[in-house]
């Protein structure tokens, strides 16, 4: 009897976990959009390490995160107010198919041995500009997908999974793939992987959405969305937060090569565990933050988290033994995934359903669109000061910024609790959104 309980338990909070599994075209998007993210990561990791072979430069590879970002920063607002008002499946064929010709160019390149730091430096900006307009749009597509309001929420956290699963998985095999055919066939897979999101997307059955947007609507649009966001100081503030630990924290990956080679002295391999660590210690965030059913002290868990990651990151830059460095790496993953994470959840849950495409774009405007900035400073200080004592900065400015965040959670709570309420976010069934990143 105890053991039927007891599986009949488990097969319920199973069941409960992938309830968004449900509906068809979250289960197209799921399959597809995982695929695809591998290759992405698969492809991120070799860019940067073909990178650094090149040129045993930090500074370039700081420069190389630039351009592929900066675009993020610069056009985001103008895709949030096309993902409010346009067909967002349109779009995302479009952001997910173009990638595939950027894809299969630098494979070319690389796999012929006619690659050259200038190729990388503009592709880089090619899928930079593809990605300004597919992020936010597909945040946003989530809720087209998710036919009943109360399973949102799960289907952004089962989304969060599958980002930091494909985190975990991607660089893994990157690692091994470039040992033994070089980075040029990390560039052809990620090619072919993003056939599969395309034929997810165009095999949906979604309800047409109005597409038309005038030149004056659309930047009046852009200046609602920033008026909106920064004139209510709980959106305000999570922004800022962000932005923070955009500019000084997420840089960290652009010097993965560097602690990898030099400071570990390892290879390929090495750089692949060091950032398949970080995604499990993400993954395990994202599984505890879907497990929660209800909003309430997630402006809590932004402070701590972001101070975990914070204390993580400093303790990484100074450590040479390998195990400690991946231990570490997996406690900055969790830090960093529940505060980004947790940020997002709050966001969604008090943001207006009008304005939801123009908040998440200025979001990530904060979250990635900043990390260029973040990425060429990291890149210049650690050619400077070295990459140990640039992290060490980092994270200590990152644990600043949770303390003084903290400081404020008393009237941030008073502003978001009416709001949690009027949204179910009190209850303990599941609110209407809850994590992604």
């Amino acid at each position: 009897m105890r053991r039927d309980k007891s599986s009949s338990s488990d097969t319920g909070g199973l069941r409960l976990l992938l309830r968004a599994l449900q509906y068809r075209n979250f289960r197209l998007f799921f399959v597809g959009q995982g695929i695809s993210l591998i290759g992405d990561w698969m492809q991120s990791l070799a860019m940067s390490w073909l990178v650094y072979r090149l040129t045993n430069s930090a500074l370039l590879l700081g420069v190389v995160g630039f351009t592929g970002q900066i675009p993020i920063f610069l056009l985001a607002p103008f895709a949030g107010v096309l993902a409010d008002r346009s067909n967002r499946r349109r779009i995302l064929v479009i952001t997910r198919a173009v990638p595939i010709i950027q894809s299969f160019i630098l494979a070319l390149l690389t796999l012929t041995g006619t690659i050259a730091v200038w190729h990388i430096i503009t592709l880089s900006l090619f899928l930079g500009l593809v990605n300004a307009f597919d992020i936010p749009t597909r945040q946003a597509f989530v809720v087209e997908m998710v036919e009943k309001r109360e399973d949102l929420g799960n289907a952004i956290a089962l989304n969060s999974f599958m980002f930091n699963g494909a985190r975990l998985v991607g660089p893994s095999i990157a690692g091994i793939v470039i040992a033994v055919m070089g980075e040029g066939m990390c560039f052809l897979l990620n090619g072919i992987s993003n056939i599969a999101v395309v034929s997810a997307l165009l095999a949906m059955k979604i309800t047409p959405r109005k597409t038309e947007v005038q030149v004056a609507l659309l930047l009046q649009g852009v200046k609602e969305g920033f008026s909106y966001a920064f004139g209510f100081a709980p959106i305000r503030y999570i922004l800022l937060l962000i932005g923070l630990l955009s500019l000084v924290g997420m840089p960290y990956s652009v010097l993965m090569p560097v602690f990898a080679r030099d400071i570990l002295h390892g290879g390929p391999s090495t750089l692949g565990f060091l950032m398949a660590t970080w995604g499990v210690g993400a993954l395990v965030g994202a599984v505890y933050l879907a497990s929660r059913k209800s909003v309430l002290g997630l402006e809590k868990m932004i402070a701590i988290a972001l101070s975990i990651f914070g204390i993580g990151l400093v303790v990484f830059s100074r450590s040479h033994l390998l195990w400690l460095s991946l231990l570490l790496l997996l406690l900055t993953g969790f830090g960093m995934m529940v505060q980004m994470a947790s940020s997002n959840t709050v966001l969604q849950t008090i943001v207006d359903d009008d304005k939801r495409g123009r908040v998440m774009s200025i979001y990530t405007m904060a979250f990635i669109g900043t990390a260029p900035f973040g990425s060429l400073l990291a890149g210049s200080l650690a050619s400077r000061i070295g990459a140990p004592n640039t992290l060490t900065i980092g994270g200590t400015l990152c644990i600043l910024g949770s303390l003084i965040f903290a400081s404020r959670l008393s009237s941030l709570k008073e502003l978001v609790r009416p709001i949690y309420a009027r949204a179910g976010g009190t209850s303990e069934a599941p609110p209407g959104t809850q994590t992604q990143v």
